[in-house]
């Protein structure tokens, strides 16, 4: 899921030097006119090539099995030599041809490609969305519209029955639910940064991107901010196509919310009237609406029985349709994707777990095609990032639709392809982890002192004899900032990316383990597991974990992170509360990553009870904590030793 600003780079390079001047300035003015220009001259280039070589139907509305019409674009080769396969894109956000600052060029120019290339390319708005009729559900939307449509494709005289998905974030988290209805005409997919349309799989009980660890993933209420808008113009059923296309030049059906500063935003409590702080639309979020999935989000834990009534994919449905997997490792969601990869592999039909592929790039959310040549993600350098994501995509889909065995690009594409960042290179593998990995333990020690970059914590091959606990005081009112990280659609709260977290590391309230500067380079590709011993005097309060790579010259940059809301260490189906000075071991969801640590490197890893607004706060009552407006103040405690052995344990490539 994300908040997509869908501009052409030729926009974004205009936008750049409008911002180098006053936004009111008439100098600021031609840059937005010539800008325009540029673009619309773009655009009708591009819709020329495409009427030259298409039929174009756009605006067909589409009827779903309960009546609700769904607006689609249909765009076909024009001198087809019989029926053509079908690329298929649904999406809640604006296709509408005419909106150049929505990027109608860009996506009129991929459209054209598909076209070229013998495709039909199909595109289409979820339910709720601008043209299309009906209420919109997110992470909820009925299966059966996915079902339907790909049914109403393969029934068109101009169609051979074989349909592909295609789409990232929002446009690819359907796909895998619609894949469990086993619908005859759906031939491959190709999820991009599809986490938010995987529910439950294999441990992981994310409920599409909404937790981690229990914790709520604030992403979501800035995302829903500007997409739950039930209450929105519409024309009437009996308006003629023709009159909805032409009209379509003048009324898009966006609307124009204010714009917010997140950051402050997010900080509101209590949590559950975020949305009503900043005046925004009633929805699902937190106002009682009558939605197929049942309740308001903001209340549903994260095993309630309304997440398995939706469009999220879980473990107990079928899955076997060809996959080519596009994730990345700054995404919100890589741990759970890569999940969702393995166990596609796991379930299919013995003939369909051979035809999963995945690449995994060292790429912000959904920003696989802006590598460069020296990629800066946040502020460290990944170097040439760069992959031919459009050749193995149509390799792909010319196998499963067209029929093509041989001959494509899959025949030499291994399973995996992943980037090894810090060694900055693709790698290549069958399996995930890949094969050669091995895991190894280090525990976490100190004199009790791990407090700050400048504390006595240490990362070793074995645990200290004795418990000296390393005591913090987590005040839910001044959390730890989110700094970087593996997000997504937070506006603009969270800067996602590897950030020097130095900084950071001067508080008082994060805990810093440290190896020595290692003598050998150590690649670590796959799951980091964190094992802790902590104890608290609230009933319910947070751990956090964050893996760092540190430089000979200090930088500390960040890979990933996780969360674990204590009242769920148990298990997500019961809330258990804490005893004051207990200890207790808790197993944090692990991380992923791929990191090369070179020589005289170190590893580090943070401990604390926030990352916010990454993660919503815990206040530490017991309580819901999303209808709490005040807090407690928790003194936390993480332990180790012989008898609390925490520790972190990596997995380790050999031979790299």
């Amino acid at each position: 899921m994300r908040c997509i600003i869908r501009r052409s780079l030729l926009a974004s390079a205009l936008l750049c030097a409008a911002s180098l001047v006053p936004a009111s300035s008439p100098a600021a003015a031609q840059v937005r006119l010539r800008g325009d220009d540029r673009l619309r001259a773009e655009r009708w280039k591009t819709e020329h090539a495409l009427d030259s070589i298409a039929v174009i139907d756009r605006k067909v509305m589409v009827p779903m099995r309960d009546g609700v019409r769904l607006a689609t674009d249909v765009y076909r080769p024009r001198n087809a030599r019989g029926p053509v396969p079908t690329i298929f894109v649904r999406t809640p956000y604006n296709f509408n041809y005419w909106d150049i600052q929505l990027g109608a060029p860009r996506d009129m120019t991929r459209i054209l490609d598909a076209v070229k290339r013998g495709y039909a390319y199909v595109e289409q708005n979820e339910r709720g969305h601008f043209f299309s009729e009906g209420n919109y559900d997110i992470l909820g939307p009925p299966r059966t519209d996915g079902y339907d449509m790909l049914s109403w494709i393969g029934e068109q005289p101009w169609s051979n029955g074989k349909v592909g998905l295609l789409g990232c974030s929002s446009t690819a988290e359907w796909q895998m639910g619609v894949a469990a209805t086993g619908n005859p005409h759906l031939a491959a997919m190709n999820p991009q940064g599809f986490g938010a349309g995987v529910g439950r799989v294999d441990g992981w009980y994310e409920q599409g991107n909404w937790y981690r660890g229990g914790a709520v993933q604030m992403l979501f209420i800035a995302w829903i901010y500007g997409e739950q808008n039930q209450v929105r113009p519409l024309f009437p059923s009996s308006t003629p196509q023709a009159d909805l296309v032409r009209e379509s030049k003048s009324f898009d059906l966006a609307q124009h919310l204010p714009p917010v500063d997140w950051s402050r935003a997010l900080r509101h409590l209590p949590e559950e009237d975020i949305i009503k702080a900043v005046d925004g639309p009633r929805g699902i979020f937190a106002d009682s609406m009558p939605v197929a999935t049942g309740g308001r989000m903001i209340q549903r834990t994260p095993d309630d029985p309304a997440w398995y009534r939706g469009g999220l994919y879980n473990d107990s449905l079928p899955f076997d349709v060809p996959g080519l997997w596009f994730m990345s490792w700054y995404d919100v969601s890589i741990g759970p994707n890569l999940a969702m990869f393995n166990h596609a592999r796991r379930v299919a039909s013995p003939e369909v777990r051979d035809e999963q592929w995945a690449i995994i790039a060292p790429t912000l959310h959904c920003s696989y095609t802006r590598a460069t040549e020296n990629t800066i993600v946040g502020q460290r350098s990944v170097g040439d990032a760069r992959f031919d994501y459009g050749d193995l995509t149509y390799g792909f889909f010319d196998r499963f639709l067209k029929g093509q065995q041989a001959g494509t690009v899959l025949d030499t594409t291994p399973k995996v392809r992943y980037y090894l960042m810090g060694r900055n290179e693709w790698k290549s593998t069958d399996t995930w982890p890949p094969a050669g990995s091995k895991p190894v333990t280090l525990y976490l020690s100190s004199a009790g002192h791990a407090n700050t970059l400048y504390g006595d914590g240490a990362l070793g091959s074995a645990p200290p004899g004795a418990d000296a606990p390393d005591r913090f005081v987590y005040d839910p009112l001044n959390p730890v900032p989110s700094h970087g990280g593996n997000v997504c659609c937070t506006g603009n709260a969270v800067d996602g990316g590897a950030f020097d977290q130095r900084g950071m590391e001067a508080r008082n309230d994060i805990l810093v383990y440290s190896t020595e500067p290692l003598k050998e380079g150590m690649e670590v590709s796959g799951p980091v597991a964190v094992t802790l011993y902590v104890s608290s005097d609230a009933k319910d309060t947070d751990f956090t974990a964050k893996l760092i790579d540190v430089y000979p010259d200090g930088r500390a940059y960040n890979l990933d992170e996780t969360i674990q809301r204590m009242r769920y260490r148990d298990g997500y189906d019961r809330q258990v509360w804490m005893e004051p000075g207990k200890v207790y071991e808790v197993k944090l969801g692990p991380l992923t990553t791929s990191n090369y640590f070179e020589a005289g490197h170190r590893i580090r890893i943070e401990v604390t009870s926030s990352n916010f607004p990454r993660f919503d706060r815990n206040l530490n009552t017991g309580g819901h904590n999303y209808d709490e407006a005040n807090g407690v103040t928790a003194h936390n405690a993480v332990h180790h030793s012989k008898r609390y052995p925490s520790s972190v344990s990596l997995t380790v490539v050999e031979g790299s």
